[in-house]
């Protein structure tokens, strides 16, 4: 019996090392071909449900993926998040806690650190020039439209009445044969202003939030890619899919350590950010909540002036002149100062970034001692001296005193 049992076992570790191995299946496997559902930030989390978002899982699956050649525009989405929970890790930002359609009181210190992170991005490289406008001028931009601790750098529903309540006592002042000509943003500011809602003012500051996340879930993890493997990790970026021609130039532009290059790569990754990333976000934002989307946009435009050394406000970069149409009759002009064009409008918002806030950011980066103390100031300074609220009595006293009817 006893030999008997001593043959049946070695009989089953023999059939056991004789068996074929069974192969692990592949970490990636499960990855494969995902979509980004929430590539244009609009939810919490990252781009799949089904991806992690912890670095070790995501790398290990990365990895494995190249070791097995498996085609990059395969595992797209997975390369994709891999970068995204990099970039949000170096900056310091719970990406699964990440969720606009929460909330501004939810989100203000991601809010915060978004533009932080920039600023570090700038001052790791200098040239990467793209990474310290959109610190500069993206937080100023936002900050009167945002709780972001303890500089509170909000817009009251009171303080756009007021403005709204002051246009339209300039709007009936002024002659009615100008009045044909005056801009639909600037009549709608005075007649939509004074009945803005708080409801439409957090529903305007999510569209923001959702705008800030899209931009970082594009830009972001391309300039992660690039710090950590350089042009290879531009490469396999491209090679996914997740990179268009535009970018690939433009990366290979910084890498060549040419003025032109970083300059050129400045200005592409610009027109992505505006004319690709949220062109149509905007859009939508701009028609939204019956007219007061535009009122919003508008006051925006009014209010955001960008922080960038040099750069004019919306207003002096183009103020609305009106001219009577009967002026043989009566030879009357209404200037005002007013921006003629609306954020949210892709062809006049572009023309003013690239007629004065890249040349103005390009001045300020190419000057690297000069740049770097500008980013090193702190966060807090730059929001609260971008708040509405603190620039609301010389906006009206502006309006008040530049809006003039003149004549022709």
């Amino acid at each position: 019996m006893r030999r008997c049992s001593i043959a049946l076992l070695l009989g089953a570790l023999l059939g056991a090392l004789l068996a074929p191995a069974a192969h692990a299946v592949p970490a990636y496997t499960e990855y494969l071909d995902l979509p980004a559902l929430n590539g244009a930030g609009e939810y919490g989390g990252g781009l799949h449900p089904a991806l992690p978002t912890a670095r070790e899982p995501l790398l290990d699956a990365v990895t494995q993926a190249r070791d097995d050649g498996i085609d990059p525009a395969r595992y797209a989405t997975l390369l994709h998040q891999y970068w995204l929970v990099v970039a949000t890790g170096n900056a310091a930002i719970d990406l699964e806690t990440w969720a606009p359609e929460r909330g501004v009181a939810a989100n203000s210190a991601t809010f915060s650190q978004v533009y932080v992170n920039y600023f570090r991005l700038a001052a790791t490289r200098s040239d990467l020039y793209w990474a310290g406008m959109a610190g500069i001028a993206g937080a100023s931009f936002a900050a009167g439209f945002f709780d972001v601790g303890d500089v509170a750098a909000g817009v009251s529903v009171s303080g756009i009445h007021e403005l709204g309540a002051a246009v339209a006592d300039l709007l009936r002042a002024t002659p009615p044969e100008l009045l044909t000509g005056v801009p639909a943003d600037i009549t709608g500011l005075a007649v939509l202003g004074p009945r803005l809602t708080a409801a439409d003012l957090a529903w305007y500051q999510t569209r923001l939030m959702i705008m800030q996340k899209h931009i970082f879930i594009d830009l972001v993890p391309m300039h992660e890619a690039y710090l950590a493997d350089g042009l290879a990790g531009i490469d396999e970026m491209y090679a996914a899919g997740l990179l268009d021609d535009g970018m690939r130039v433009a990366w290979t532009g910084i890498d060549g350590g040419t003025e032109a290059g970083r300059g050129d790569a400045l200005v592409a990754m610009a027109d992505r950010e505006q004319n690709q990333i949220i062109a149509d976000q905007w859009d939508v934002t701009a028609r939204g909540r019956a007219g007061m989307g535009r009122v919003l946009t508008y006051v925006t435009t009014l209010a955001g002036k960008p922080a960038v050394p040099g750069t004019r406000a919306p207003g002096v970069y183009a103020p609305v002149t009106v001219w009577s149409p009967i002026a043989a009759v009566r030879p009357l002009g209404l200037r005002t100062s007013l921006p003629a064009f609306n954020w949210a409008d892709r062809e006049t918002r572009w023309d003013y970034i690239t007629a004065d806030l890249l040349p103005r950011h390009l001045d300020l980066a190419i000057d690297a001692a000069r740049a770097a103390t500008v980013y090193r100031e702190p966060f807090a300074v730059k929001l609260d001296r971008g708040r509405m609220l603190a620039r609301l009595p010389d906006i009206i006293a502006d309006l008040t005193t530049q809006w003039q009817v003149v004549p022709s």
